[in-house]
Formats: C-alpha cells, sequence, structure tokens
C-alpha cells in the first residue's frame, strides 16, 4: 500500500509549455474575433451603400435624410420591423433585366487597354449602359395618344411616411407593332433630392395595366411635402434592347394637401422633354502601325457636356469603346468613371490587333455615359469613326487615319445623340 501511495503521475506538463499553449489560444481566439468583425462590417459597408444616393449639391453627401422605403403590393403591406435588409435592397434596387444575345468572336482581332495617367484611377463602371434619356420635371403642354397615369397621395402622421400608390394607366400608346401592345412599368422619383427611385412589375401585353402597388417611403416631414415633386416615368420593357419610354408625368405635392385624407389624382403621361441640345464634345486619337498590325484608340478628353440629371447635378461620365466589323460587335471596351464633371479628362488608351484588309470594314463607336449607382445608366452621346460613318468629320478622321499610318491623328468630334 505504501508503494501505491507515493506513486505520482508522469504526465504532469511543465508551466512553460502550459504557458505557450494558452498563449497560443489566446492569439487563435483574436484572429478569428478580428476576422468575423472584419466580414460583418464590411456587409455593413455593401448593404449600407444601396441606400446612398447622391446628394443635393455634391456626390459625397455628408448625411442622408434617414427616409426608409417601404413597398406593398396588391394590398400586402410590409412594415420596417418585419422586412429583412436584403429585401429591402431587392426591392430598392431590382431592376428589370434584358437579355442580349453574345456575340461571337470569330475575326483575328484583339483588344489591350493602356491608362495613360496613373492619378486616373477612379470607380469603373459596372452597370450596364442604359439608353433611356433623362426628362425634365416640367410637364409639357398635353399631347394625345399616350394615355393617363392614375395615382394616390395619403400621408402617415403617426409614422412620418408619405404614401403613393401607382394604381393604372389608360390609352397608353402600342409599342410593338406587331403585336400592337405593350410591355408597361412604372418608374417614380422624389424630386429634387432624387432620394428614392422606385418601380413597379412590368405587365406584360396590354395597354391598360393595372398596377395596384402602393410604395411607403417613412422619415418624410408633413413641412416637406410642398417642396417634393413626384416624377413618373412610363416605360415599355424590351428583352433584347433597350426599354422604350412611353412619356412621364409630374406631380408638384404643392398643390396636394394628404392631411384629410387619400388624395386621388389622374394625371396625363406627356411626351417626355429632353433636357439638353448639344451633347457636348470627345477629343479622341487614332493611329494605326501597319508592321503590326495594330490599332491605338486614345480616349484623350470630352468638354461641355449636358447635366443628364433630373436636378441639374453634375455627371459622372465614362466612355464606353466598341469596334464593329460591318454590323458587327468584335470587341469592346471602358474607361474609367469621372466623378462630378462635365469636362472630363480620361486619357486612356486601347490598342486592338487589326489585320490591314480589314480596315475598309472597321468602325469605330464611341459612347459617352453617365454612370448612375442606382439606376441605368445614360447615353449622354455618341460618336462612329469608320468609312460609313454617319457624320462627315468622323469619316474623314478615319480616312485620314488609314492614309497616314503611323501617325497619331487626334480631333475634337460634336456627340450626336444615340
Amino acid at each position: 500500500m505504501a508503494e501505491i501511495t507515493n506513486l505520482k503521475p508522469e504526465y504532469d506538463v511543465s508551466p512553460v509549455l502550459a504557458g505557450f499553449i494558452g498563449a497560443g489560444v489566446l492569439v487563435l481566439v483574436v484572429v478569428v474575433a478580428v476576422f468575423l468583425w472584419t466580414c460583418c462590417q464590411r456587409r455593413y459597408r455593401q448593404m449600407a451603400g444601396g441606400y446612398k444616393l447622391h446628394g443635393a449639391h455634391h456626390c459625397d453627401s455628408a448625411a442622408d435624410p434617414p427616409y426608409k422605403f417601404i413597398h406593398m403590393l396588391k394590398g400586402i403591406s410590409i412594415y420596417p420591423e418585419t422586412l429583412s435588409n436584403s429585401k429591402k435592397m431587392l426591392q430598392m434596387n431590382q431592376l428589370v433585366s434584358g437579355g442580349q444575345p453574345k456575340l461571337e468572336r470569330d475575326l483575328p482581332i484583339r483588344a489591350d487597354y493602356c491608362c495613360l495617367d496613373s492619378s486616373s484611377a477612379s470607380t469603373s463602371a459596372t452597370s450596364s449602359t442604359a439608353a433611356s434619356k433623362t426628362a425634365t420635371p416640367f410637364t409639357p403642354a398635353d399631347e394625345p395618344g399616350l394615355g393617363q397615369l392614375s395615382l394616390a397621395v395619403d400621408y402617415n402622421f403617426p409614422k412620418k411616411a408619405l404614401v403613393v400608390t401607382i394604381q393604372e394607366a389608360r390609352g397608353l400608346p402600342a409599342v410593338d407593332e406587331r403585336s400592337g401592345s405593350s410591355d408597361p412599368y412604372v418608374k417614380m422619383t422624389i424630386l429634387p433630392e432624387k432620394k428614392h427611385r422606385v418601380k413597379t412589375r412590368v405587365l406584360r401585353k396590354t395597354l391598360e395595366p393595372v398596377f395596384d402597388e402602393t410604395f411607403t417611403f417613412y422619415g418624410v416631414p408633413y413641412s416637406a411635402l410642398p417642396e417634393l415633386v413626384l416624377h413618373f416615368l412610363v416605360l415599355s420593357f424590351d428583352r433584347f434592347s433597350r426599354d422604350d419610354v412611353i412619356g412621364e408625368a409630374v406631380v408638384p405635392l404643392a398643390g396636394v394637401d394628404p392631411s384629410t385624407g387619400r388624395v386621388q389624382l389622374t394625371q396625363p403621361i406627356c411626351k417626355r422633354n429632353i433636357q439638353c441640345v448639344s451633347r457636348g464634345e470627345l477629343l479622341v486619337s487614332l493611329s494605326y502601325q501597319p508592321v503590326t498590325h495594330r490599332l491605338s484608340v486614345v480616349v484623350l478628353k470630352a468638354k461641355h457636356l449636358p447635366k443628364m440629371d433630373i436636378t441639374g447635378l453634375s455627371g459622372n461620365p465614362y466612355v464606353k469603346v466598341n469596334v464593329f466589323y460591318g454590323r458587327k460587335r468584335i470587341a469592346k471596351k471602358k474607361t474609367h468613371v469621372k466623378k462630378c464633371t462635365l469636362n472630363p479628362i480620361f486619357n486612356e488608351s486601347f490598342i486592338y490587333d487589326v489585320p490591314a484588309e480589314l480596315l475598309p470594314d472597321i468602325s469605330v463607336e464611341f459612347l459617352v455615359i453617365d454612370f448612375d449607382r442606382t439606376t441605368k445608366n445614360e447615353v449622354v452621346g455618341r460618336l462612329v469613326l469608320g468609312a460609313h460613318s454617319p457624320c462627315s468629320s468622323g469619316a474623314a478622321h478615319w480616312r485620314e487615319v488609314c492614309e497616314s499610318p503611323r501617325r497619331q491623328i487626334a480631333k475634337w468630334h460634336s456627340l450626336v445623340e444615340y
């Protein structure tokens, strides 16, 4: 018994080793905690970024109004306490997606990109190009054949919420001539801040759409209603091309008093009024190297671009460069976005491997586009250089490039409507 009592365990851990193990576990726990915190912060910033729109007088607004947007479809109310952030983002930012057939590149042409100005690394444009033009917030004279839009405006005093119901449209024109119908939907924007852009669902094959959709905006003071304007843009969805704009309707809330209850309104749909006449100018430079079969296209700068924004704010332009062989697009590239400027300087070069025998049938298209984070981008203007260019200056520039190899030839060109 004495021998058994005096036995000691042989697996005792030394204090030094135990200290190292404890320190290692502590470091591991700290690393995991930091990683999880970083992921949560990144996710929060991504979700919060969907709500931030451009400021009223500058792009980096210090503080946005604490408005909340809730959508009600056919009488099904969705309240803030039951609506997850992912669903809010989906309803705020979901766009009508249109498919476009993918073009195969079966020609021996390759494209490279080069930025000539290292300080011009701006945010790259990732949204798809839109060709719907911006309408002015002023209603022109009534024009027949565009129909009427019925809506209702109400105000919820306990929740400080502006409630707008898009009910129906009547007498819309047929956009599709073959079927004699349209696929209408409505986009709504609150002016002048343009803090909210919402839209209804698309209704197929109808000229008398009944939407019955309610959009609720929380955090809108009743005293601010006379300063707000509701802008409605009626469009027809097109799966394989840009959506067709049917018309617009503008409702100033200065003449609407929802304090006594729901106000029913019927607004005529008028032809969209283009805000600008001049599309600005674009400076581009081209050269062709016959030995290496390389076509160099340099987008230098633009000037006097119009304010495509409804509120008259400066745009965020970038240039999309498309190369066509005949009628087939064989290459596409785009510059970086230049924020809050109407006279952007790009200094970005694109290099294409083009065999000399294909030059007579090559044309280069430049689309100056206004980038918008919350909706589809808008085409400011277009320029085509090539033997079959619709403008004489574009054809002359291309002819000079082909006749003067190894020379970099730069010219200003006026942009035209796309």
